[in-house]
């Protein structure tokens, strides 16, 4: 087993723990890139991500034959972008579903974790790129008019960052 850098999986937890949905591609039998909501459930200390999802959704058909995804995150009103690159495989894991369960859940699955088609995706993280302007949007804009009027880059911009796993 691998050994797993927590700080840098805290990080990429913290950045989305207020963002509720992200968009997760995958690429289809057609090797084209679709993408549809999701919403991040956990990040083990493993550094795996934990979705629900129905077995019937026809995208988890595609995991198996390609694996690699992305999800991605945003926050435009705190200038936070978050690109996670992973590999994802769809599975049945009833303890990890009563673990993560909530009753919003009833609402896809009225049958709730003994809902037949009921399945969980994990998607082991292998890189997340984040750009991150901080807390201070003011400061952020004046970096940003400051190179439009100098023809330099912006130095304050905010933080690009790429974790790898």
């Amino acid at each position: 087993m691998a050994l797993y850098n927590q700080e840098q999986i805290q990080t990429i937890a913290s950045k989305i723990k207020d963002v509720p949905f992200g968009m997760f591609t995958t690429v289809d039998g057609s090797d084209q890139m679709t993408s549809r909501p999701l919403t991040n459930q956990q990040i083990d200390s493993e550094g795996n991500m934990w979705f629900f999802t129905s077995d019937e959704a026809p995208f988890t058909h595609d995991l198996e034959q390609h694996p690699t995804v992305n999800i991605s995150f945003a926050r435009p009103e705190q200038s936070l972008y978050l690109s996670i690159s992973g590999y994802a495989v769809l599975v049945k894991d009833p303890r990890k579903a009563r673990e993560l369960w909530s009753p919003m859940l009833k609402t896809w699955f009225p049958k709730g974790v003994d809902d037949p088609h009921l399945s969980m995706i994990r998607l082991q993280i292998h890189s997340a790129e984040f750009w991150d302007a901080g807390t201070s949007k003011m400061k952020h804009l004046l970096a940003l008019a400051k190179a439009a009027i100098t023809g330099e880059r912006p130095t304050a911009a905010g933080e690009h960052t790429t974790i790898c796993l």
